[in-house]
Protein backbone atom coordinates (compact mmCIF):
# COMPACT_ATOMS: atom_id res chain seq x y z
CA UNK A 1 0.00 0.00 0.00
CA UNK A 2 0.95 3.65 -0.39
CA UNK A 3 -0.42 6.96 0.79
CA UNK A 4 -3.56 8.44 -0.73
CA UNK A 5 -1.38 10.79 -2.81
CA UNK A 6 0.28 7.78 -4.43
CA UNK A 7 3.67 8.20 -2.80
CA UNK A 8 5.51 5.64 -0.67
CA UNK A 9 5.33 5.45 3.11
CA UNK A 10 8.83 5.67 4.51
CA UNK A 11 10.41 4.19 7.60
CA UNK A 12 13.73 5.44 8.95
CA UNK A 13 16.22 3.15 10.68
CA UNK A 14 18.57 5.19 12.86
CA UNK A 15 18.16 8.58 14.48
CA UNK A 16 21.54 10.28 13.98
CA UNK A 17 22.54 13.33 11.97
CA UNK A 18 22.16 11.68 8.57
CA UNK A 19 18.61 10.59 9.43
CA UNK A 20 17.78 14.20 10.31
CA UNK A 21 19.21 15.40 6.99
CA UNK A 22 16.98 12.85 5.26
CA UNK A 23 13.95 14.20 7.10
CA UNK A 24 14.69 17.71 5.84
CA UNK A 25 14.75 16.35 2.31
CA UNK A 26 11.46 14.49 2.75
CA UNK A 27 9.71 17.73 3.67
CA UNK A 28 10.46 19.02 0.15
CA UNK A 29 8.84 15.99 -1.54
CA UNK A 30 5.01 16.26 -1.35
CA UNK A 31 4.48 12.63 -2.39
CA UNK A 32 6.69 11.21 0.39
CA UNK A 33 5.94 10.87 4.09
CA UNK A 34 7.80 9.19 6.94
CA UNK A 35 5.32 7.08 8.89
CA UNK A 36 7.73 5.21 11.21
CA UNK A 37 11.14 5.45 12.84
CA UNK A 38 13.21 2.84 14.67
CA UNK A 39 16.12 3.17 17.03
CA UNK A 40 17.94 0.77 19.31
CA UNK A 41 16.06 2.31 22.22
CA UNK A 42 12.45 3.40 22.37
CA UNK A 43 13.43 6.67 24.07
CA UNK A 44 15.49 7.73 21.05
CA UNK A 45 12.73 6.72 18.67
CA UNK A 46 10.19 8.68 20.71
CA UNK A 47 12.40 11.76 20.76
CA UNK A 48 12.98 11.61 17.00
CA UNK A 49 9.28 11.00 16.37
CA UNK A 50 8.25 14.03 18.40
CA UNK A 51 10.86 16.24 16.71
CA UNK A 52 9.84 15.27 13.16
CA UNK A 53 6.16 14.37 13.68
CA UNK A 54 6.61 10.69 12.88
CA UNK A 55 3.57 8.80 14.23
CA UNK A 56 4.95 5.25 14.62
CA UNK A 57 8.01 4.87 16.86
CA UNK A 58 9.80 1.56 17.33
CA UNK A 59 12.35 0.60 19.96
CA UNK A 60 14.00 -1.96 17.71
CA UNK A 61 14.67 -2.52 14.02
CA UNK A 62 12.72 -5.77 13.84
CA UNK A 63 9.60 -3.92 14.96
CA UNK A 64 9.87 -1.54 12.02
CA UNK A 65 10.53 -4.44 9.64
CA UNK A 66 7.19 -5.91 10.72
CA UNK A 67 5.29 -2.59 10.49
CA UNK A 68 2.56 -2.96 7.82
CA UNK A 69 2.37 0.83 7.36
CA UNK A 70 5.89 1.09 5.88
CA UNK A 71 6.65 0.52 2.19
CA UNK A 72 10.28 1.60 1.91
CA UNK A 73 13.01 2.01 4.52
CA UNK A 74 15.93 4.41 4.70
CA UNK A 75 18.83 2.72 6.53
CA UNK A 76 20.82 5.45 8.31
CA UNK A 77 22.83 3.43 10.82
CA UNK A 78 26.68 3.31 11.02
CA UNK A 79 28.48 1.60 8.12
CA UNK A 80 29.00 -1.84 9.75
CA UNK A 81 25.23 -2.18 10.34
CA UNK A 82 24.12 -1.39 6.79
CA UNK A 83 24.47 -5.03 5.77
CA UNK A 84 22.42 -6.70 8.55
CA UNK A 85 19.84 -3.89 8.71
CA UNK A 86 19.26 -4.01 4.96
CA UNK A 87 18.95 -7.80 4.88
CA UNK A 88 16.42 -7.61 7.73
CA UNK A 89 14.27 -5.12 5.83
CA UNK A 90 14.49 -6.84 2.45
CA UNK A 91 13.59 -10.21 3.93
CA UNK A 92 10.58 -8.55 5.58
CA UNK A 93 9.38 -7.34 2.19
CA UNK A 94 10.46 -3.71 2.45
CA UNK A 95 12.11 -1.69 -0.28
CA UNK A 96 15.40 -0.15 0.87
CA UNK A 97 17.45 2.99 0.37
CA UNK A 98 20.70 2.39 2.28
CA UNK A 99 23.17 5.10 3.17
CA UNK A 100 26.60 4.98 1.54
CA UNK A 101 28.88 3.18 1.58
CA UNK A 102 26.38 0.41 0.97
CA UNK A 103 28.39 -1.99 3.13
CA UNK A 104 31.88 -2.66 4.46
CA UNK A 105 33.02 -4.74 1.48
CA UNK A 106 31.96 -6.19 -1.85
CA UNK A 107 30.97 -9.54 -0.37
CA UNK A 108 28.36 -7.86 1.83
CA UNK A 109 27.08 -5.75 -1.06
CA UNK A 110 26.69 -8.87 -3.21
CA UNK A 111 24.60 -10.50 -0.45
CA UNK A 112 22.38 -7.42 -0.21
CA UNK A 113 21.82 -7.40 -3.97
CA UNK A 114 21.04 -11.12 -3.91
CA UNK A 115 18.46 -10.53 -1.16
CA UNK A 116 16.82 -7.71 -3.15
CA UNK A 117 16.62 -9.97 -6.18
CA UNK A 118 15.29 -12.95 -4.21
CA UNK A 119 12.61 -10.83 -2.48
CA UNK A 120 11.77 -8.81 -5.60
CA UNK A 121 12.40 -5.56 -3.73
CA UNK A 122 13.90 -2.20 -4.68
CA UNK A 123 17.40 -1.49 -3.38
CA UNK A 124 19.59 1.56 -3.90
CA UNK A 125 22.75 2.98 -2.36
CA UNK A 126 22.03 6.54 -1.21
CA UNK A 127 24.56 8.38 -3.37
CA UNK A 128 22.60 11.62 -3.22
CA UNK A 129 25.31 13.48 -5.17
CA UNK A 130 24.31 11.74 -8.42
CA UNK A 131 20.85 13.26 -8.41
CA UNK A 132 21.74 16.89 -7.69
CA UNK A 133 20.87 19.37 -10.45
CA UNK A 134 24.46 20.71 -10.52
CA UNK A 135 25.87 17.18 -10.80
CA UNK A 136 23.55 16.41 -13.73
CA UNK A 137 24.57 19.70 -15.37
CA UNK A 138 28.29 18.90 -15.06
CA UNK A 139 27.75 15.51 -16.68
CA UNK A 140 25.75 17.10 -19.51
CA UNK A 141 28.46 19.71 -20.13
CA UNK A 142 31.15 17.02 -20.36
CA UNK A 143 28.98 14.81 -22.57
CA UNK A 144 28.20 17.76 -24.88
CA UNK A 145 31.91 18.52 -25.37
CA UNK A 146 32.03 21.79 -23.44
CA UNK A 147 35.62 21.01 -22.36
CA UNK A 148 36.56 18.96 -25.39
CA UNK A 149 37.76 15.43 -24.76
CA UNK A 150 38.00 14.56 -21.06
CA UNK A 151 41.66 14.01 -20.09
CA UNK A 152 41.95 13.92 -16.31
CA UNK A 153 39.90 14.14 -13.11
CA UNK A 154 40.90 15.34 -9.65
CA UNK A 155 38.73 15.42 -6.53
CA UNK A 156 39.37 15.88 -2.84
CA UNK A 157 37.33 16.04 0.34
CA UNK A 158 39.08 16.98 3.56
CA UNK A 159 37.88 18.34 6.91
CA UNK A 160 39.69 18.92 10.19
CA UNK A 161 37.89 17.04 12.95
CA UNK A 162 39.54 17.02 16.41
CA UNK A 163 40.79 13.53 17.14
CA UNK A 164 38.52 11.53 19.44
CA UNK A 165 38.82 7.73 19.35
CA UNK A 166 35.08 7.47 20.09
CA UNK A 167 34.07 9.69 17.15
CA UNK A 168 32.63 7.76 14.20
CA UNK A 169 35.44 8.99 11.94
CA UNK A 170 38.10 7.44 14.19
CA UNK A 171 36.31 4.50 15.81
CA UNK A 172 37.09 1.27 13.96
CA UNK A 173 34.02 -0.44 15.47
CA UNK A 174 31.81 2.19 13.80
CA UNK A 175 33.46 1.66 10.43
CA UNK A 176 35.64 4.72 10.93
CA UNK A 177 38.33 6.07 8.67
CA UNK A 178 38.54 8.97 6.26
CA UNK A 179 38.21 6.77 3.20
CA UNK A 180 35.06 4.89 4.21
CA UNK A 181 33.33 8.11 5.29
CA UNK A 182 34.68 10.82 2.97
CA UNK A 183 36.57 8.98 0.23
CA UNK A 184 33.38 7.44 -1.13
CA UNK A 185 32.55 10.81 -2.71
CA UNK A 186 35.70 11.27 -4.82
CA UNK A 187 35.59 7.57 -5.75
CA UNK A 188 31.97 7.77 -6.84
CA UNK A 189 32.75 10.81 -8.98
CA UNK A 190 35.65 9.03 -10.66
CA UNK A 191 33.45 6.02 -11.42
CA UNK A 192 30.80 8.28 -12.90
CA UNK A 193 33.19 9.77 -15.46
CA UNK A 194 35.74 6.97 -15.96
CA UNK A 195 33.67 3.78 -15.84
CA UNK A 196 35.50 0.62 -14.77
CA UNK A 197 38.37 1.60 -12.48
CA UNK A 198 41.80 0.08 -11.98
CA UNK A 199 43.66 1.08 -8.82
CA UNK A 200 47.16 2.23 -9.74
CA UNK A 201 48.28 3.18 -6.24
CA UNK A 202 47.12 4.26 -2.79
CA UNK A 203 48.81 5.77 0.26
CA UNK A 204 47.48 6.54 3.73
CA UNK A 205 48.16 8.20 7.05
CA UNK A 206 46.88 6.57 10.21
CA UNK A 207 45.20 7.83 13.37
CA UNK A 208 47.24 8.05 16.60
CA UNK A 209 46.03 4.59 17.66
CA UNK A 210 46.83 3.33 14.12
CA UNK A 211 43.38 1.80 13.78
CA UNK A 212 41.91 3.91 10.95
CA UNK A 213 43.16 6.13 8.15
CA UNK A 214 43.05 9.92 8.57
CA UNK A 215 44.17 10.64 5.01
CA UNK A 216 44.14 8.51 1.89
CA UNK A 217 45.30 9.39 -1.62
CA UNK A 218 44.42 7.19 -4.59
CA UNK A 219 45.30 7.09 -8.27
CA UNK A 220 42.88 5.21 -10.51
CA UNK A 221 42.76 4.58 -14.25
CA UNK A 222 39.45 4.37 -16.10
CA UNK A 223 38.26 2.15 -18.91
CA UNK A 224 38.13 5.24 -21.14
CA UNK A 225 41.86 5.84 -20.64
CA UNK A 226 41.35 8.76 -18.26
CA UNK A 227 43.06 8.82 -14.85
CA UNK A 228 41.85 10.38 -11.60
CA UNK A 229 43.73 11.58 -8.52
CA UNK A 230 41.55 11.33 -5.40
CA UNK A 231 42.27 12.40 -1.81
CA UNK A 232 40.27 12.41 1.41
CA UNK A 233 41.22 13.51 4.92
CA UNK A 234 39.61 13.74 8.35
CA UNK A 235 42.37 15.69 10.15
CA UNK A 236 43.19 18.42 7.63
CA UNK A 237 41.30 20.71 5.31
CA UNK A 238 41.62 20.24 1.55
CA UNK A 239 40.44 22.48 -1.32
CA UNK A 240 37.24 20.41 -1.45
CA UNK A 241 36.48 20.54 -5.14
CA UNK A 242 36.42 18.44 -8.27
CA UNK A 243 38.18 19.42 -11.50
CA UNK A 244 37.32 17.78 -14.82
CA UNK A 245 39.96 18.80 -17.36
CA UNK A 246 39.69 18.37 -21.10
CA UNK A 247 41.42 19.32 -24.33
CA UNK A 248 39.50 22.62 -24.61
CA UNK A 249 38.97 23.66 -20.98
CA UNK A 250 37.96 22.45 -17.57
CA UNK A 251 35.04 22.31 -15.17
CA UNK A 252 35.45 23.24 -11.53
CA UNK A 253 32.81 21.94 -9.11
CA UNK A 254 33.19 23.42 -5.61
CA UNK A 255 31.97 21.11 -2.82
CA UNK A 256 31.22 18.53 -5.50
CA UNK A 257 29.59 16.10 -3.05
CA UNK A 258 26.91 18.73 -2.31
CA UNK A 259 27.25 20.72 -5.52
CA UNK A 260 25.21 23.81 -6.28
CA UNK A 261 27.66 25.47 -8.69
CA UNK A 262 29.66 24.53 -11.76
CA UNK A 263 32.28 26.82 -13.28
CA UNK A 264 33.28 26.36 -16.92
CA UNK A 265 36.75 27.57 -17.91
CA UNK A 266 37.73 27.82 -21.57
CA UNK A 267 40.88 29.37 -22.96
CA UNK A 268 40.31 32.92 -24.15
CA UNK A 269 36.92 33.22 -22.45
CA UNK A 270 35.77 34.48 -19.08
CA UNK A 271 34.67 31.74 -16.68
CA UNK A 272 30.98 30.83 -16.88
CA UNK A 273 29.30 30.06 -13.55
CA UNK A 274 26.15 27.97 -13.44
CA UNK A 275 24.11 27.98 -10.23
CA UNK A 276 21.69 25.17 -9.45
CA UNK A 277 20.41 25.60 -5.88
CA UNK A 278 18.63 22.93 -3.85
CA UNK A 279 14.93 23.16 -3.09
CA UNK A 280 15.75 21.99 0.43
CA UNK A 281 19.06 20.36 1.39
CA UNK A 282 19.72 18.17 -1.66
CA UNK A 283 18.42 14.89 -0.26
CA UNK A 284 15.06 15.54 -1.88
CA UNK A 285 16.34 14.47 -5.30
CA UNK A 286 17.33 10.92 -4.34
CA UNK A 287 14.04 10.60 -2.44
CA UNK A 288 12.19 11.57 -5.60
CA UNK A 289 14.21 9.02 -7.59
CA UNK A 290 13.17 6.24 -5.20
CA UNK A 291 9.54 7.29 -5.51
CA UNK A 292 9.81 7.38 -9.30
CA UNK A 293 11.35 3.89 -9.42
CA UNK A 294 8.73 2.41 -7.11
CA UNK A 295 5.88 3.96 -9.09
CA UNK A 296 7.37 2.46 -12.27
CA UNK A 297 7.85 -0.97 -10.69
CA UNK A 298 11.63 -0.77 -11.06
CA UNK A 299 13.85 -2.66 -8.63
CA UNK A 300 16.96 -0.54 -9.16
CA UNK A 301 17.66 2.98 -10.29
CA UNK A 302 19.20 3.28 -13.76
CA UNK A 303 21.35 6.11 -12.35
CA UNK A 304 22.63 4.15 -9.34
CA UNK A 305 22.44 0.50 -10.28
CA UNK A 306 23.32 -2.60 -8.28
CA UNK A 307 26.24 -3.18 -10.64
CA UNK A 308 27.58 0.28 -9.85
CA UNK A 309 27.39 -0.32 -6.09
CA UNK A 310 29.14 -3.65 -6.55
CA UNK A 311 31.81 -1.97 -8.65
CA UNK A 312 32.42 0.77 -6.07
CA UNK A 313 32.65 -1.77 -3.26
CA UNK A 314 35.09 -3.88 -5.27
CA UNK A 315 37.32 -0.87 -5.96
CA UNK A 316 37.14 0.05 -2.27
CA UNK A 317 38.43 -3.43 -1.43
CA UNK A 318 41.29 -2.93 -3.90
CA UNK A 319 42.20 0.42 -2.38
CA UNK A 320 42.08 -1.06 1.09
CA UNK A 321 44.49 -3.80 0.03
CA UNK A 322 46.87 -1.58 -1.93
CA UNK A 323 46.99 1.12 0.74
CA UNK A 324 47.07 -1.31 3.70
CA UNK A 325 44.06 0.43 5.20
CA UNK A 326 42.67 -0.77 8.51
CA UNK A 327 38.98 -1.35 8.02
CA UNK A 328 37.45 -2.99 11.04
CA UNK A 329 36.92 -6.35 12.71
CA UNK A 330 34.90 -8.02 9.96
CA UNK A 331 36.52 -10.00 7.17
CA UNK A 332 37.10 -8.04 4.00
CA UNK A 333 36.81 -10.10 0.84
CA UNK A 334 36.27 -9.20 -2.77
CA UNK A 335 33.78 -11.07 -4.92
CA UNK A 336 33.20 -11.05 -8.69
CA UNK A 337 30.53 -8.59 -9.80
CA UNK A 338 27.36 -10.24 -10.99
Amino acid sequence: MTQENGGPRWGVVGTGGIARAFMEGVRAVPSARVTAVASRTRDRAEEFGREWDVPRRHGGYAELAADPDVDVVYVATPHPWHHPNTLLMLDAGKHVLVEKPMAMNALQVSQMVAAARANDRFLMEAVWTRFLPASRLAQDLVADGAIGELCTVAADFGINVPYDPEHRLFNVDLGGGAFMDLGVYPLELASRYLGELTVVGATRQLSPDRMVDTQTSVLVHGENGVSAALTCASRNVLPNRAVLAGTDGWLEVPRFWAATDVVLHREGSAPERFHRPFRANGYEYEIEEVGRCLAAGERQSPEMTWAESLRLAGVTDQIRDVGSLVSGPSDVRSVPRG
